[in-house]
């Protein structure tokens, strides 16, 4: 720090360390890093399959017959691995003109009040994806043989990401950050 006005996360306004902050956030960037070894392998070996899977049909008149069905198991691991990748990185679907025109306390309310919501949602949907996993134990994909509650556990995976993201969220909204102005004023998506 050479100037007084800018401090880090690891410090609050006043220049007091915050040694639990790193830890804090090194955990959103361990759920960052999980979405995105997911979503890179799922989309690597659906791309593959799918790529010979063509080139055998094309080449020999028949495909692997299980090549219809690897999308039933990777499409939603793709999908929750995006989900957890955009909590983590606060790049999810969002409208930020009223954090926009508020000022900095209030602004840090407001994400605390969304964080919250956002816990009670994803807690709650993990409450109801009990059943849904257990009846998913039964039914088998034909040809691969697999249980769809491999497909299914991605329910779970995005959900525990995003309330776990919500969680240290809320903890770093308390230790005083202010989210909105670190995540979305100083980046580009362009």
């Amino acid at each position: 720090m050479t100037n007084g006005d800018a401090h880090t996360p690891a410090q609050d306004e006043k220049g007091r360390q915050r040694p639990f902050l790193p830890l804090v956030t090194g955990i959103s960037t361990l759920l960052d890093w999980s979405g995105r070894i997911i979503a890179a392998v799922c989309l690597g070996v659906t791309f593959a399959t799918l790529l010979v899977n063509v080139i055998l049909r094309y080449a020999f008149g028949s495909g692997i017959a299980w090549a219809y069905e690897i999308h039933a198991i990777l499409l939603p691991w793709m999908v929750g691995g995006g989900i957890v990748i955009a909590a983590a990185r606060g790049r999810n679907i969002a409208i930020t003109l009223m954090p926009d025109m508020l000022p900095q306390g209030p602004r840090r309310i407001l994400s605390l009040a969304i964080n919250i919501t956002i816990l009670v949602i994803s807690v709650s949907v993990l409450d109801a994806s009990g059943p849904i996993l257990k009846a998913a134990k039964f039914q088998t994909l034909s040809t691969l043989g697999i249980k769809q509650y491999w497909g299914y556990l991605s329910l779970f995976y995005a959900f525990a990401g995003m309330s776990v993201i919500a969680v240290v969220d809320i903890i770093r909204t308390l230790a005083g950050e202010d989210l909105h102005a670190s995540d979305y004023e100083t980046s580009s998506l362009s």
